[in-house]
């Protein structure tokens, strides 16, 4: 599924976002493809403008500090650069026993 801001300026990095868990539950699907918007440098800014597409991801995104990030599957944190990712994936902490 591509859902992009058609007004909005990309930088030409395509990416995949892959959500998990709960994230997925709320967004309503577990993938889709994007055009990073110009100005959009780091995961939180991803996150930020992530929240500004509609309500669904407004509450999905709604406490950034604990949904975990991985760029190309290795774990981001907020400040991380997306540079040339190919993939970016959002998921809860992870808990186990």
């Amino acid at each position: 599924m591509t859902n992009t801001n058609a007004t909005a300026t990309t930088t030409g990095n395509t990416v995949t976002l892959r959500y998990f868990a709960w994230v997925r539950e709320k967004i309503g699907h577990a993938e889709e493809t994007i055009a990073i918007p110009a100005g959009v440098v780091t995961v939180a800014e991803l996150i930020e403008w992530l929240k500004t597409r509609n309500q669904v991801y407004a509450a999905a995104f709604d406490k950034p500090d604990v949904i975990r990030t991985a760029l190309d599957q290795t774990h981001a944190r907020a400040e991380t650069k997306i540079g040339s990712a190919r993939e970016i994936a959002f998921f809860p902490p992870v808990t186990g026993g």
